[in-house]
């Protein structure tokens, strides 16, 4: 179903990079990339399946935006685990390393979308 109406939608080479962003988004607000990897994809599956797309660049962006997202989050595991381990405050810590994450990410999403380019065409 999913696989349905992103294909008439959506063009074929935003899916990969909006699945990053998918993946980034909601394992920030849930602080946790299992969650994200379990809800994901399983609608990555059918999209690969369906429309034809790499397997390794969907499941890629899947899981890179699962961990993107844990990793920014403030209520995540292992920021709390990482800023008791550092001895700060946890929200100077998400602070401190949100300007290089968000770089990371960015340069991601756009290296995702120039590869759907390059392999889906």
């Amino acid at each position: 179903f999913v696989a349905g109406v992103v294909g008439e939608y959506l063009p074929v080479v935003f899916i990969v990079p909006m699945l990053f962003v998918a993946g980034a988004v909601m394992s920030f607000t849930t602080g946790t990339s299992w969650g994200t990897f379990a809800i994901l994809i399983p609608i990555g599956v059918p999209l690969i399946q369906t429309l034809g797309l790499p397997p390794s660049l969907v499941v890629a962006a899947i899981l890179g935006g699962g961990i993107f997202g844990d990793h920014c989050s403030p209520i995540s595991d292992t920021t709390a685990v990482s800023s008791l381990a550092a001895g700060c405050d946890v929200l100077t810590h998400v602070k401190t390393q949100f300007p290089y994450a968000l770089l990371a990410g960015g340069l991601t999403l756009v290296a995702y979308f120039i590869a759907s380019l390059v392999m889906i065409g």
